[in-house]
């Protein structure tokens, strides 16, 4: 883990420092008026590199295939004129919203020109195209850290959910970037399996653990599920607590154990841009339907500083609650396991 952290200390440089301290006074000043105040650029993003996916996972727009918004994939020549303008207060990039990026022909490329222009760069995979050449490719592109979504230690379980997907292609993949990874005597990428938590795999927790100190990964993370139709029970809600987004209330309805304070430090310090550069709020807002701006007709700076962006965080501060793609939001809800 130090070594993690390490990473993220080497793309620091002044003015992201000096940045960051803009970005912190502006959220707490924003919030001790009740008002939208921005004095800065956002630290991290995450950017779509394609909404395609290889599975059907039956919570996820990509799997389901019900996008209400453009299908496509991130075009490079897009790509680099947007890291060209926001490279310098950039800090963390995360090459992942929906679908997934392997798919992507040009997506190492891309990782390449945001790990050169020294942002810490992150991507998120079911890892089924981690072949020997994408895993020594992804080695070289500098990537600093890959999140395999691993839900089950046995392929009937496992394929409950990621519907479409073999287990073994996932270890295989897992154990050719590990391989391949000491063999070029690389720091990089740390690699993190990242295991969902529903009812049907709940039982398999303890047992991931073991397997990724087997396999080699650098960390196991353990999440909670986020599931569209929970008010009513849903039988992917898993029985123990401690895993659960989600309880009971008075009513015997479900509801989120998340408090929604009227606040939320992503609105100032991040943002998500779709492949066609739909610029929106978070990674919640699946179908962009809070789009605030588009990088092919604006800047980002105009973008970011515009009074629809001012706006939208007003309605944060004055009633997170009252917008939908808030009512399910993970911030909080994550457990993690070595």
């Amino acid at each position: 883990m130090i070594r993690y952290y390490f990473q993220i200390l080497l793309k620091l440089s002044f003015f992201k420092i000096y940045n960051l301290i803009k970005l912190y006074l502006s959220f707490h000043y924003s919030k001790l008026l009740k008002k939208p105040f921005h004095f800065a650029l956002p630290a991290s993003i995450s950017i779509e590199p394609t909404t395609s996916c290889n599975l059907r996972c039956p919570q996820c727009p990509s799997g389901l295939r019900t996008f209400t918004r453009p299908i496509g994939m991130l075009e490079q020549i897009f790509f680099t004129k947007t890291i060209h303008e926001l490279q310098r207060h950039l800090v963390s990039l995360t090459f992942y919203f929906q679908g997934e990026p392997y798919l992507n022909a040009n997506f190492l490329k891309m990782v390449k020109i945001a790990s050169q222009a020294k942002i810490y760069t992150v991507t998120s995979t079911n890892a089924h195209f981690l072949t020997a050449q994408n895993c020594i490719d992804t080695i070289n592109s500098q990537l600093d850290k890959i999140i395999i979504s691993i839900d089950g230690t046995t392929q009937e379980t496992y394929s409950k959910y990621r519907i479409g997907g073999t287990l073994d292609k996932l270890l295989e993949g897992t154990k050719e970037l590990v391989k391949h990874k000491k063999a070029l005597k690389s720091k990089t990428p740390f690699i993190v399996w990242q295991f969902v938590v529903f009812k049907h795999n709940q039982h398999q927790i303890d047992d991931v653990i073991k397997m990724g100190k087997e396999y080699g990964v650098d960390k196991v993370q353990i999440k909670t599920a986020q599931i569209y139709d929970f008010e009513n029970g849903n039988s992917l809600i898993p029985d123990i607590d401690k895993y659960s987004r989600y309880k009971k209330n008075i009513s015997g309805k479900f509801e989120i154990k998340n408090k929604l304070l009227n606040q939320c430090w992503r609105m100032w310090q991040s943002c998500v841009i779709t492949w066609d550069g739909n610029i929106v709020p978070c990674c919640f807002d699946k179908d962009a339907k809070y789009t605030l701006g588009n990088l092919n007709i604006n800047s980002f700076k105009t973008i970011w500083f515009s009074d629809v962006y001012k706006k939208f965080r007003a309605q944060i501060l004055k009633g997170r609650n009252q917008l939908d793609i808030c009512k399910n939001c993970t911030e909080g809800t994550k457990v993690w396991a070595d």
